[in-house]
């Protein structure tokens, strides 16, 4: 006789990027163990893929996680990590005052959510009549490319900015990024002057992000500090 199937239960959320709504299941034990030896490894890939593969599973709703943004994918994963093993999450906070006294904090899984900054938009007016539509990084881009440390800093951070142009238009016409070369977009970016490439900057540095503030307090010294937690991988360091 073949053993039961356990059902398990039904849960819907709202990505964050696009205010559509998933339903999901907790994880399972199998998936479970992927994610505690992808834990294991401490490699930044492994944990990455381990992620997506469980959500590839627990999703029920058809949706591509590969163009979802890094802030939909944590924020969904977080979720589903609270309805499969706790609403809590207990972990050690480094108090900011003396840098080196550590206490112990809870956080509901509830109350961690994605921040927008008011200032924040994915479209850019270069003051020309021109537009660039900018779009989130996503999990498999970061995957796929590492920062180069043979790069600067600049390098890295505008070859970033490349990836993220969804399109380019005016009052008459609109240019995919999809239907452009990545030299014709680099070319594009270059001739930006230092106004114009600073506003596409601040998209990335606004970009929403995972985080939440948490007050603790130093029981050496009693001071009250405002802890700020952001990234999903620092919600469970």
């Amino acid at each position: 006789m073949a053993l039961p199937q356990i059902n398990s239960p039904i849960y819907e959320l709202t990505i964050p990027s696009t205010n559509k709504k998933v339903k999901y299941r907790p994880f399972v034990v199998k998936e479970e163990k992927i994610l505690l030896l992808a834990l294991e490894s401490q490699e930044e890939d492994e944990i990455t893929q381990a992620i997506l593969t469980i959500l590839g599973n627990c999703i029920q709703t058809k949706i591509d996680l590969d163009s979802l943004s890094t802030f939909d994918i944590e924020y969904i994963f977080l979720n589903v990590r609270a309805k499969s093993v706790g609403e809590m999450l207990e972990f050690m906070i480094t108090c900011p005052d003396d840098n080196e006294t550590q206490v112990e904090v809870e956080i509901d899984i509830d109350d961690i959510k994605v921040h927008k900054e008011k200032e924040h938009t994915d479209t850019i007016d270069l003051n020309n009549g021109y537009f660039v539509k900018m779009k989130y990084p996503t999990m498999k881009y970061l995957m796929n490319k590492k920062v180069d440390a043979d790069k600067s800093m600049v390098e890295n951070t505008f070859e970033y900015v490349v990836e993220c142009i969804e399109s380019i238009y005016n009052d008459e016409e609109t240019w995919e990024a999809a239907d452009s070369t990545k030299k014709e977009l680099t070319e594009f970016v270059e001739s930006l002057n230092s106004k114009q490439y600073q506003k596409v900057q601040d998209f990335l540095n606004t970009m929403p992000k995972l985080k939440h503030t948490v007050q603790v307090r130093n029981p050496k010294t009693k001071v009250m500090s405002d802890v700020t937690i952001e990234g999903l991988a620092n919600f469970f360091a």
